[in-house]
């Protein structure tokens, strides 16, 4: 497919927690697509049932949805049934991706240090949660939901109580939940990005909140992270957190790009948190800042991604290793 003759729609909105965050995202994707020539349709999802309509005319999906259906493989799925090609990766490694405990799971099956976890299956007694999570984690933990974007839900608890009080709070919300342990060290992120063929990870960037920890607030409000770009590491410690993206990015068979955060403690253990497949690009975003410390502008940045919905392999082969 020729991508400069295609038109390309940008979706966006949605109906998840992230739905302004995916806005702010699919304008700066579709303005830098337009500053390069590229045709291209805002496609801003309000309800679902309209999204078969809305894609008629559109050859490419930039899909720029953050957090549920967007992120967990479902619209993923329907793309390809209407064999409309897509940007980044497949239904099932974005599954992978979106539940944090499956993708938890399969980090410490190839060997990266993940926090410890405490789940919380239904109908188990929260005085027993609670005395499992003290015993096997301690104080301070993280309480967050299974399946959630941009740390919404997430809560740093320093008490049994207030533990309780923030999965309760969690539950009502988002569903699933569960207990982390708390890892005291630098906050870094690390993008993945596939260049001619190869994935690279990007350089890395440090994040230091204003707020308790970089939660959504610290995410997506002007001035309230410093970003640091490279991150302040040492230089096995930089490789080492790159090489760890780079794992976890394979290991859940993540295709084009990703973006994995992390956190490195004083000893320089790098500890992976999470994976995110569809990466905010706002103007406080980390991917497009670490995209930009490699020589690398949005412009560039955006094309490259677009480039993964015309490589891509079957999702069979992209993700046939899982277990």
């Amino acid at each position: 497919m020729d991508l400069a003759q295609a038109r390309i729609g940008v979706l966006m909105g949605g109906l998840s927690g992230e739905r302004e965050v995916s806005l702010s995202s699919g304008r700066n994707v579709e303005a830098a697509l337009r500053s390069q020539g590229y045709h291209t349709d805002a496609i801003v999802l309000d309800d679902p049932d309209d999204l078969v309509d809305q894609l008629t005319d559109v050859d490419v999906v930039f899909n720029c949805l953050h957090g549920g259906t967007g992120e967990d493989g479902t619209l993923q799925l329907l793309f390809e049934l209407f064999d409309r090609p897509y940007t980044g990766s497949g239904p099932l490694a974005c599954a992978w991706a979106m539940d944090k405990l499956a993708s938890k799971g399969e980090f410490s099956r190839i060997g990266l240090a993940t926090p410890g976890h405490v789940e919380h299956r239904e109908g188990l007694d929260w005085a027993e949660w609670e005395e499992r999570v003290g015993r096997e984690l301690g104080y301070p933990c993280v309480a967050k939901p299974v399946r959630e974007g941009s740390s919404l839900g997430v809560d740093i608890v320093q008490t049994p109580d207030a533990l309780i009080e923030a999965a309760q709070g969690i539950q009502s919300e988002f569903g699933e939940f569960f207990a982390e342990r708390f890892i005291d060290g630098q906050e870094i992120t690390a993008g993945v990005l596939r260049v001619e063929g190869e994935d690279r990870a990007l350089p890395l960037v440090e994040m230091r909140a204003k707020t308790e920890f970089y939660d959504y607030e610290a995410k997506y409000t002007p001035g309230m992270t410093e970003f640091i770009v490279p991150a302040e590491l040492d230089d096995d410690t930089t490789r080492g957190a790159q090489q760890a993206a780079l794992a976890a990015h394979q290991a859940l068979g993540c295709f084009g790009f990703s973006r994995v955060d992390m956190r490195v403690t004083a000893d320089g253990t790098v500890h992976v948190l999470e994976l995110n497949t569809v990466p905010g690009m706002t103007a406080t975003s980390d991917l497009p800042q670490a995209a930009e410390a490699d020589g690398m502008p949005l412009e560039q940045l955006v094309e490259q991604m677009l480039q993964s919905a015309t490589h891509r392999p079957s999702s069979t082969a992209s993700s046939h290793h899982l277990r």
